[in-house]
């Protein structure tokens, strides 16, 4: 099955989390493609679609938000699923993560599910607004990403695509 990973990362933290999507489904025999969400990217030639976005305050990036937009009336037939990267920590609120859209993104998508992982934060990184988001906000330094979860995830996707599901 040909299938497209679309991203939007601002740090690479939600990029690194496709390409291991995207590797764990290459495992199981699919051809796929991991891409920068935009707005001019088509899922036409794709059987199915797994959409991943970083999260800040609360929003999935432009991008991905561009690209679900401008595809809301070719996902029809694939198979889609949505993924979001944000939380930080051992310990986070409960629906931190969930974009404040994800009634939206799912009705224009037709998703069968929408998974959130947690994860990194290098505060070298980030400009200086950024810098004092995370310092008022508490955030966490560290990588929490759960390798073991977005690899059991990914191949949960290619069990019900080979299923047929």
């Amino acid at each position: 099955m040909n299938i497209l990973v679309a991203v939007a990362s601002k740090h690479g933290s939600t990029r690194a989390i496709a390409e291991a999507i995207g590797e764990e489904l290459r495992r199981a025999g699919h051809t796929v493609e991991v891409r920068e969400a935009q707005g001019t990217l088509s899922v036409e030639p794709y059987d199915a679609v797994v959409i991943g976005s970083a999260i800040y305050m609360g929003q999935w990036m432009a991008g991905a938000k561009e690209f679900v937009a401008q595809n809301r009336e070719r996902f029809g037939g694939k198979a889609v699923w949505l993924f979001s990267s944000g939380p930080l920590g051992e310990d986070y609120p409960e629906g931190m993560g969930i974009p404040a859209t994800l009634d939206e993104l799912l009705a224009q998508t037709g998703a069968r599910e929408h998974q959130v992982f947690v994860g990194r934060l290098d505060k070298s990184a980030l400009g200086l607004r950024e810098r004092i988001i995370a310092r008022l906000v508490k955030a966490p330094e560290g990588d929490f990403r759960d390798w073991d979860a977005i690899r059991g995830w990914a191949n949960r996707i290619a069990a019900a695509l080979e299923s047929g599901g």
